[in-house]
């Protein structure tokens, strides 16, 4: 069932459809959703630098900061497929209100603790941990939402749309969250973060609810879990499509955690340069994604997403050996369009061939491969500590292309995806 449908395409002077790269949000129910996605997406990105902020000032280790994202990373992992269940079971509006209220409240403690000087950074782990906890049931639930709101006609889309605004996000938050800390000091950020997650719960009063499928709550949840597994072993074409996508998300996404020794080993050019890089790499997320959205909901993926993930992989290895730090900016903005072409198209080809029923839980598993990345900081971090960062990011670039090319030559049902992407459609 989609709530409120309208066609992804305009017409051109001929009469001809062309696409539009801001479609979905004709669909004023999904303008509600998008509305709630920006003050969610800003208010998360904001708090992970005052929670990093408040971490260094409770401790003054850098340990600790790597403690705080542990924090989230781990619940997020193991809980996903859970969360992804409870997903399938539940109205998809109401648990998506009910995880963002949980995580006002927790702010709500942070602040008050935080008010009255008994912070301590147990407390923050522990808030932390709860965060981690609330995103498998948020994330799948925001998927399931999107799909019941646009259709799969619509949900590339919609889907870039909803990764601009995360790298925007990811951009403008921290940098405003930084920005407002001098000025109003961490208390009156976290009060402006909460009021941010309150707008986005707000948001949602626009939605119809989104009712699971009926037989979904008279299966025991583990047996939902476990059939989460069976559907994939069942389906090839999506369990290849989430393989493949773990790909640079474990070998060549941990890039980013070493950011910081490109500023400060390779180039000298401190906090101020790292600011740079991590723009760099948000802007070339949101053309990315504004690229997806402008091709419209074309079936043929399937080259776009490979070529684009090689092509991640070239510009980041160029990025590596640029000897002037601001031409490095440009193979850096290269690289995270491709990235983003690739993961934007990956994501939105198993929306568009996963039924309702099972979409959370195929969502969860989406949301482990985000857990790869922390994991694939390990090996990377020890390449660059044996012979520098420059050389252990293109190395894992190379091997992230010969993957690729692996991966694709061995697998005709790999190659046969714009064919059941179309199948799909047509159901």
């Amino acid at each position: 069932m989609v709530l409120n449908p309208t066609p992804s395409t305009e017409r051109d002077a001929t009469g001809r459809d062309k696409p539009s790269a801001f479609a979905a949000l004709k669909i004023p129910q999904y303008r509600w959703l998008f509305a709630g996605n920006i003050a969610f997406f800003f208010a998360m990105q904001g708090q992970i630098l005052t929670r990093s902020v408040l971490a260094w000032e409770l401790t003054h280790r850098e340990l600790a900061l790597a403690q705080i994202n542990l924090a989230v990373a781990i619940p997020m992992l193991v809980g996903s497929l859970v969360g992804g269940a409870i997903a399938d079971r539940m109205e998809k509006r109401k648990l998506l209100m009910i995880g963002q209220l949980f995580i006002v409240i927790n702010e709500c403690v942070i602040l008050f603790l935080l008010w009255t000087d008994r912070l301590e950074f147990w407390n923050l782990i522990t808030a932390a941990t709860f965060m981690g906890l609330m995103f498998p049931l948020i994330m799948p639930a925001r998927m399931a939402l999107s799909v019941k709101v646009v259709g799969k006609e619509n949900i590339g889309n919609a889907m870039a749309l909803a990764v601009m605004v995360l790298n925007l996000a990811r951009v403008l938050g921290p940098v405003c969250a930084g920005l407002l800390i001098g000025l109003i000091e961490i208390k009156g950020v976290y009060i402006l973060g909460i009021l941010l997650y309150l707008v986005g719960v707000a948001c949602l009063l626009g939605i119809e609810p989104a009712p699971p499928a009926k037989e979904a709550a008279n299966k025991a949840l583990l047996a939902d879990v476990k059939y989460g597994f069976t559907y994939l072993g069942e389906n090839r074409q999506i369990l290849l499509l989430l393989l493949f996508g773990m790909v640079p998300m474990f070998l060549a996404m941990p890039f980013q955690n070493l950011l910081v020794v490109f500023a400060d080993e390779v180039w000298e050019v401190g906090a101020k340069g790292l600011g740079f890089l991590q723009g760099s790499a948000g802007v070339g997320g949101v053309l990315g994604a504004l690229w997806v959205a402008r091709r419209g909901e074309k079936p043929e993926r399937f080259n776009s997403m490979v070529l684009g993930t090689i092509g991640f992989g070239i510009f980041l290895g160029a990025f590596c050996f640029v000897p002037n730090f601001y031409l490095a900016l440009l193979p850096l903005l290269l690289a995270n369009i491709f990235a983003n072409v690739a993961g934007t198209l990956n994501n939105t080809s198993i929306q568009v061939l996963v039924p309702d029923e099972v979409r959370g839980r195929i969502t969860s598993f989406m949301l482990m491969s985000f857990g790869l990345m922390p994991l694939g900081v390990l090996p990377m971090a020890y390449a660059a500590e044996q012979v520098g960062a420059p050389l252990a990011v293109a190395v894992a670039s190379v091997v992230m292309i010969i993957a690729v090319v692996v991966f694709v030559s061995s697998s005709p049902t790999f190659r046969r995806l714009d064919d059941d992407l179309v199948s799909s459609l047509r159901d």
